[in-house]
Order: C-alpha cells, then structure tokens, then sequence
C-alpha cells in the first residue's frame, strides 16, 4: 500500500516501531510538546496516586504518531505498573476480550490502540468492564446458555483512536479524561530531534534541526524517521555531520520538499492546478490524472494538503488554494481567483466530502 512506503506516512510498521522503542521518553518529565494535556493527565495521575487507586479510564485521540502509544506507556511508568498492549482489530469476539480482562491485576493497565476498530460483541462487554470491573461469560448455547458473572479487579483502560467520531457515545462516556492530541510546533519538534540525535549519536547542528523540523508535518514519528535517513546521507556524503544544507540535501534525494510534502502530494496538487485550472474536479476524477486509488487521494495525499491549506474540499469538488500556486511556483489564473470566494462556501454536511465525484 502507497502509505506504508511513504517516507513521510504518519503509520508504522513493525520494523519501526522496534526502532522507536529506544527513542521513546520514559516520563511525563521528559515528553516535550502536548502541554495541556501532559498537565492535564499529571494532574489525573497525581490524584490517582494520593488515593492509592487506579485512575479513570484514558481515551487519546488524534492522528498516527503523534504520542498516544508513548503516553500510554508512561501512564503505566508514572503509577508504577506493568502494561499490556493489544489493538482493536486483534479482539474479534467477546471471548477474547473476556480472556485479556480476566487476566489483568489490580491497578494494570490495559492499552487498547485503534480501539474503534473493536468488534461490537466485544465493545459491548467493555462497556460493564470499564464501568462495573465485572463481565458476564456466557456458557453454552441456545436455551441452554448461561452468563456467568466474572468479577475484575480495578484496572485503568489506555484507549487510543485516530477516529474519535467512530467510537459510540457509551464508549466515549465510560472514559474519565479525554486527551486530544495536536500536530507539533516546529519548535517542539526541534527539541524532539534534538533529543533524538543525542541518543543516536547524531552530530546534529542547530540549523540541522530546524530544517528537520520543518520538514516533519508536525509528527514526532515523521521526525524521526527523516532524522535516521538524513543520518544515513551524511554519514555516507557529508562526514557524519548533519547540517541545514545537508539535510536539505538528503531530504530532496528522499522527495520531501520544504513543506514535507513527498511525491503523492506535488503530483496531486500539480494536476489539480495544471490540468484542472485550480478545480473544482471531482475526487475520481483526481485519482486517475495523478494514477492512484481514489481511497489512496483521498485518505493518505488530502488529509495533510487540508490541514496545510493547500487544498479545499468544496460542494462541487476539489480546489487548489492561493498556497498551492505559490507552492508550486505558479500564477493562479484569473478566473480562478474571481470564483474562489464562492468556491470554498459551506462543505457538505457529511464530513466535507463533495457531492459529487
């Protein structure tokens, strides 16, 4: 899949998380950026310990990469307990989740990543786990079946979602403190590398860094793997010593331009301002000019390009902003500019999709 092969994807594979685990802060201490909510939950946390009992459930939202499993984990650092980690998409059944619970102990926490992908037998019981710390195990079948109550002992359930819209209402409800992760500063993210490179024995210079951070899309996780890849250039072509023109360097050897766009997203852009005039064109029609899945376009290259006001999702298409030109170097045409405040009026009202594509 396209995003899996992006340098600048905000997902992980298997491979790079092994990596990240020995870039990862153990402490809320040592956490940089997401200060309200590293404040707020020193705060839950805090009180949880004066009482000498578990904290309420913790629901993180936000987009790949930004913390949500690390904050996890230093939840279970900060109260002194053990983690288990599993994923929405590996509880398929009520069984399954009546197996992990049974085996917690009090005060464990549980982390339950992509827990909007848990299935609805399942999602069900958790309901009574996270409220009542009971479940009901149903034994046998038919008229014949019978619910066994299973008493647990109080735990503290780490949920994370990158589609908090997904969860339930009851779901979202039984969570005591809800975190809402946002994209990084570039100043935050600079500490970040900086922190990085130290532990990986990066000589890294300041303007090195910026350049970095620039680069990043305001995710850690983009942060960093642009930090082992420049890393990778200069010890190869610059003396192991990362500079601003050599990451530079690297990075355009890696596709990834000023603004951290990689080839998906100039390929987008350009056909929408080229061929298409600035839009309004239709998603469909989009994807094949640039020679991808509409779900590619639409959910790996459009999300960044949105929130980077490059591109606008409007009732009759997608449309190249004033940003975009500039970007790529280009003079909006006339009758571009005279249309766009009509083009950006109100985005339909299921979640800003065009009406038609």
């Amino acid at each position: 899949m396209v995003s899996e092969e992006r340098l600048v994807a905000g997902e992980a594979d298997a491979l790079e998380r092994a990596a990240e685990a020995a870039l990862r802060p153990r402490s809320l201490a040592d956490f940089v950026g997401q200060e309200r909510v590293r404040e707020q939950l020193a705060v839950v946390l805090d009180a949880a310990r004066a009482r000498e009992r578990a904290p309420d459930h913790v629901l993180l939202c936000g987009p790949p990469g930004l913390g949500k499993t690390t904050l996890a984990m230093i939840i279970a650092a900060e109260l002194g307990q053990p983690l288990r980690i599993t994923s929405g998409p590996a509880i398929q059944h009520a069984g399954d989740l009546a197996a992990l619970l049974s085996g917690l102990a009090e005060g464990e926490v549980l982390f339950l990543d992509e827990i909007h992908r848990m299935a609805r037998p399942a999602e069900e019981m958790l309901y009574m786990a996270m409220e009542d710390f009971r479940v009901d195990v149903v034994v046998g079948k038919g008229p014949g079946a019978t619910a066994i109550p299973l008493e647990l002992p109080p735990f503290t359930l780490v949920g994370a979602t990158t589609r908090a819209g997904l969860l339930p209402g009851p779901l979202r409800d039984r969570f005591g403190f809800t975190g809402h992760l946002d994209l990084y500063a570039p100043d935050d993210l600079r500490r970040i590398i900086v922190r990085s490179a130290g532990l990986l024995d990066v000589d890294l210079r300041a303007d090195g860094a910026r350049e970095i951070a620039g680069r990043s899309r305001g995710t850690p996780r983009i942060a960093n793997r642009l930090l082992r890849r420049v890393r990778d250039y200069a010890e190869v072509r610059a003396k192991r010593v990362v500079t601003g023109p050599v990451a530079r360097a690297a990075l355009e050897v890696y596709e990834v331009d000023a603004l951290g766009l990689d080839r998906l997203d100039r390929s987008v852009l350009d056909a929408l301002c080229r061929l298409f005039a600035g839009g309004p064109v239709g998603l469909s029609t989009l994807a094949v000019a640039v020679g991808e899945e509409t779900e590619t376009v639409e959910e790996v290259a459009e999300p960044f390009l949105v929130r980077s006001g490059l591109l606008a999702r409007t009732p009759r298409g997608r449309v190249a902003t004033p940003a975009a030109w500039a970007h790529l170097g280009l003079a909006p045409p006339r009758s571009v500019v005279a249309l766009a405040p009509s083009l950006f009026d109100e985005e339909d009202a299921a979640g800003g999709a065009p009406r038609g594509r």
